[in-house]
């Protein structure tokens, strides 16, 4: 990728020799390109949006996947996503523009794969024909390397990601993003809101402290024109089968003993029917109503829950899709809904 617009021998706070402060800002004092950027061509992304549309012109159809804060389940729902409508044979890109916290690489089993260019750019990497993904974490040589960038640094990466990246025809990008609404949310907003932006999908949990910052994200999306597709309340209680806990007996002193053989044992001999039982609770406080309250209030549409599943954690670990595994049951049927629903929303979408 070539550098974009901000020098090789930039100062530390550069804005970018696009930017509409390029040349002007305290950051450019004593740089030996302020006159330069002060003068010189014309500022803003519409520099590069002839390749960007040009790149996103065989996608049929663009996604956010959006938070209001970290640890939601977002990136896990990204890959979910992107593995299930693989998986109906469509032809499927996920973009990964977490650059601080690329995790889509692990999700997907694809750690320690490199970047290759051919004559057409940067190709992506492929967890199989039809499923390619993109992330920085694949520049990366070193995972436990922290990735230190400024805003406009960022900002010209994810230019470089849509104007670079060589995706062939797609029936549908998945941009996986980070938390909140800053830099990273503006840039891909701005940019691909001009080739023809489908939409986001928010992803949050139950408790109230979560959706305090999704309806910020809702009102970022409403505020850039971005049409909200559905919200996922992701957490929703955790659903396991009743086989798979561990029983523990808890003394008065507070020590506890492991009864799992016993109990299980227990349960097969006198209560057969038990068996095969899946158990759910409530993780977080959901008393405020939830994601599905929030919607009604906020009139967006809804797309559905999905529970806590530690086999579901467990796939994204391994970096494999969750439907693969027929003893994923707690939220299969969950998530299945739930993409059924983003499809008819999508199609309906002018």
């Amino acid at each position: 990728m070539e550098k974009g617009d901000i020098p090789e021998n930039a100062n530390d706070h550069c804005p970018g020799s696009q930017s509409d402060s390029a040349g002007k800002s305290d950051g450019c004092q004593g740089c030996p390109n302020q006159q330069t950027c002060a003068t010189g061509a014309p500022k803003g992304p519409d520099l590069d949006l002839a390749a960007i549309k040009e790149r996103m012109a065989t996608v049929k159809h663009k996604i956010l996947v959006l938070s209001g804060k970290g640890g939601v389940g977002k990136s896990t729902f990204s890959a979910q996503l992107a593995f299930a409508l693989a998986a109906k044979d469509f032809e499927v890109g996920l973009l990964d523009i977490d650059i601080c916290g690329p995790s889509i690489p692990k999700m997907l089993g694809l750690e320690g794969h490199e970047l290759h260019r051919s004559n057409f750019g940067c190709d992506p990497v492929y967890v199989q024909p039809n499923l390619g993904v993109m992330s920085i974490g694949f520049v990366n040589s070193d995972p436990d390397d922290p990735i230190i960038l400024r805003g406009p640094r960022k900002s010209w990466l994810i230019t470089e990601f849509l104007k670079d990246v060589y995706w062939n025809e797609l029936d549908f990008l998945i941009v996986d993003a980070p938390p909140g609404t800053s830099d990273e949310q503006i840039s891909i907003v701005k940019l691909l809101g001009a080739t023809g932006l489908d939409g986001a999908i928010i992803v949050t949990t139950p408790q109230q402290v979560s959706l305090t910052d999704v309806r910020k994200g809702v009102n970022f999306c409403k505020q850039a024109g971005v049409k909200v597709l559905g919200v996922v309340e992701n957490m929703s209680g955790l659903c396991q089968p009743v086989m798979d806990f561990k029983f523990l007996n808890l003394a008065d002193n507070g020590e506890q003993k492991d009864v799992t053989e016993w109990f299980l044992k227990f349960m097969r001999e006198k209560t057969p029917e038990m068996v095969n039982m899946i158990a759910c609770t409530e993780v977080f406080d959901s008393s405020g109503g939830g994601a599905v309250k929030m919607c009604k209030e906020m009139m967006i549409p809804f797309l559905g829950k999905v529970p806590l599943d530690p086999k579901l954690c467990k796939a994204a670990e391994e970096g494999r899709s969750y439907f693969d595994d027929k003893d994923c049951v707690a939220s299969a049927f969950a998530l299945k809904n739930i993409i059924d629903k983003l499809m008819e929303t999508v199609e309906s979408v002018p």
